[in-house]
């Protein structure tokens, strides 16, 4: 489905302009659908923009990337859109530079980590439209039943996933390397273990030592003992594992933001803390970005950034992270919600920010890779599988995409 929200084309008056804007939606019903966020925002900056319409398709999640894709090959692409990736569109010297159409307070005030992980040989194209982080939930009715206390290491957390088992829970530890989205849980642990997909300058790493031994630990110390549950990791998906914690039968595993709204509504009493690390407490965790793009076909570069900056405004940027439980994008709104009593709930996930990793998104072999991962990790901790031969593999894969970019 697409809803098309603002002015319908140009009225004839000579001087007017309409911005094409292409937009995920985050709704998870009509009621909440990303489609009333833009409606409104437009209609309030075009009732101070008489000259400049903006119409706003929204598709879901499924579907969008694709339809901006299709849009691009045509030869027709939006002024903008808000999507999963840029770094392909920004190679193919599509895009604006961010700093081509925003003023310059409002590109400054871009969390810093996302506003790197937007940049492509030091240049950002990319701007962080949505952010979220990971943070450990753990079931509280299961963990005082079995006498616990939330875990600081790795081995507390396995202790832990054994003391459930023996209290009967169906997933201790969820593990979901399943292809939803296994690449976000992949990281979140390598990050957890001192490794992660690549270097400080950029190089695919994926079988390093660091990597090699926490999938080797997860594999020898959750899943071979049967702490993981009855569904195999690698086919274990993430909705899946979200929908099995809200039923009370997930002691622990790693969520964003929105796991909490579907726990609650179940009447599940939950509590969270930083993800564990090999010695102690994850010095990082997994950050994960959605993107802004400015494409430069239609020209219209002041009218695109005069845009951008109202939907970067705090009021903006706030109204939209409050109603989809996401993070601000920007430091000065980040700074409000922190100090807001309104978004407590979402201060463990905003203190996480600040050591956050993201995804290489900058590289465009990076599409390849995540969709190695997906089909593959999964093979690294099942039974007779080789955590070192599968990390060796999706290292081969990144390497090949990476020289086929150069």
């Amino acid at each position: 489905m697409t809803a098309v929200l603002g002015g319908c084309g140009l009225t004839g008056v000579s001087g007017d302009v309409t911005l094409r804007l292409v937009a995920a939606d985050y709704g998870d019903s009509a009621a909440n659908s990303s489609e009333k966020y833009w409606d409104q925002l437009v209609t309030e900056y075009e009732k101070d923009h008489p000259g400049v319409k903006i119409d706003v398709s929204v598709y879901s999640w499924n579907d969008v990337d694709r339809k901006v894709r299709e849009m691009v090959d045509a030869g027709d692409p939006p002024d903008m859109a808000q999507i999963g990736a840029y770094a392909d569109y920004a190679a193919k010297d599509l895009l604006y530079k961010a700093g081509d159409v925003l003023s310059i307070p409002v590109q400054a005030d871009f969390v810093p980590q996302l506003s790197t992980a937007g940049e492509v040989s030091g240049v950002q194209y990319g701007m962080p439209f949505a952010s979220s982080t990971r943070v450990l939930f753990y079931n509280k009715t299961l963990f005082a039943k079995a006498g616990l206390t939330p875990p600081k290491t790795w081995a507390q957390l396995a202790s832990d996933a054994e003391a459930l088992k023996e209290e009967g829970v169906k997933y201790p530890y969820a593990l979901p390397l399943g292809p939803e989205e296994a690449q976000a849980e992949t990281l979140q642990w390598l990050l957890s273990g001192g490794g992660g997909y690549t270097d400080d300058v950029g190089t695919y790493q994926i079988d390093s030592p660091q990597n090699v031994k926490t999938f080797t630990w997860l594999k020898d110390e959750l899943v071979d003992k049967g702490l993981t549950g009855p569904v195999a990791p690698g086919e274990l998906n993430r909705a899946a594992a979200f929908e099995a914690f809200a039923n009370g039968d997930v002691g622990m595993l790693n969520g964003h933001p929105s796991l909490m709204k579907i726990a609650a509504k179940k009447g599940v009493k939950f509590g969270m803390v930083p993800m564990p690390g090999a010695e102690g407490v994850s010095k990082r965790t997994l950050g994960v970005a959605d993107w802004m793009l400015a494409f430069k076909k239609n020209g219209h570069a002041e009218q695109i950034g005069d845009f951008l900056d109202f939907v970067y405004s705090d009021k903006n940027v706030l109204a939209f992270s409050r109603e989809y439980d996401l993070l601000p994008v920007t430091t000065s709104a980040s700074a409000a919600m922190a100090g807001a009593e309104e978004d407590r709930d979402l201060k463990p996930f905003l203190q996480e920010l600040q050591s956050s990793e993201l995804y290489p998104v900058g590289q465009t072999s990076w599409a390849e890779v995540s969709a190695d991962i997906k089909k593959r990790i999964g093979k690294a901790v099942a039974p007779g599988g080789s955590p070192a031969g599968v990390l060796t593999q999706l290292q081969t894969t990144a390497t090949r995409a990476e020289s086929a970019q150069q």
